[in-house]
C-alpha cells in the first residue's frame, strides 16, 4: 500500500483544518486518510460550518447557556467537530453505519454543550437551508447519556433533507 502524507494543518476553510475533520482516537493501518473527492466533500461541509459559526456567534455569542464555561468571554465561540471523515476501518471500529456519509467526507458530528445549544444549532442550519435554497442530506440531533451532538451531512447530489431525533 502506498503511504500518503496527510497535511493536517491544511485549511479547508478559514476556521477548519483537514486534521480537525479527520481526527480519530481509533488507530488503523489505513491512517484514516481521505481521498481527494472526500476532501472536496469536507470543504463543501465547511461552508455550512463557517455559516453556522458566524450566525451562532452573531445571534447567541454573548449568552451563557447553562452550567459550565460561559460564552461571555467576548471571543468567538468555535463549532467543535467530534467526527468528520472516517475510513472504512475507522467506521467499523467506532460502530458507524454501513454506507455512512462519514465514509465519503459528506458528514460531521458537531459537539453541543447541552440540549439548548443542540436545538439552536439545528434551527440555524434549517433556517440557512430555507433562506438560501441550500440542500442537505441529514440533520440528526443525537444524545447518549449526557453527551449531545448533531450529525450533519451534505452530499454533492441526491440530498434527502432527513431530519431525526435520536436521544436515547
Amino acid at each position: 500500500m502506498k503511504e500518503v502524507e496527510l497535511n493536517k494543518q491544511a485549511k479547508l476553510s478559514p476556521h477548519f483544518t483537514l486534521g480537525e475533520l479527520t481526527k480519530t482516537s481509533y488507530h488503523t493501518s489505513d491512517g484514516n486518510i481521505p481521498s481527494h473527492v472526500a476532501i472536496e466533500n469536507l470543504k463543501r461541509l465547511c461552508g455550512w460550518l463557517e455559516m453556522l459559526r458566524e450566525r451562532y456567534n452573531r445571534k447567541y455569542g454573548n449568552l451563557s447557556l447553562g452550567p459550565g464555561p460561559s460564552d461571555r468571554s467576548g471571543e468567538e465561540i468555535p463549532v467543535l467537530i467530534s467526527s468528520g471523515y472516517r475510513s472504512e476501518q475507522v467506521n467499523m471500529k467506532c460502530g458507524g453505519a454501513k454506507g455512512s456519509n462519514h465514509l465519503t467526507g459528506c458528514a460531521v458530528d458537531i459537539r453541543c454543550l447541552g440540549p439548548e445549544k443542540m436545538i439552536r444549532y439545528a434551527c440555524l442550519l434549517l433556517d440557512t437551508a430555507d433562506e438560501n435554497g441550500w440542500v442537505f442530506d441529514e440533520l440528526i440531533q443525537e444524545k447518549r447519556g449526557t453527551t449531545y451532538w448533531i450529525h450533519f451531512a451534505v452530499r454533492p447530489k441526491d440530498n434527502r433533507r432527513k431530519i431525526l431525533f435520536d436521544c436515547r
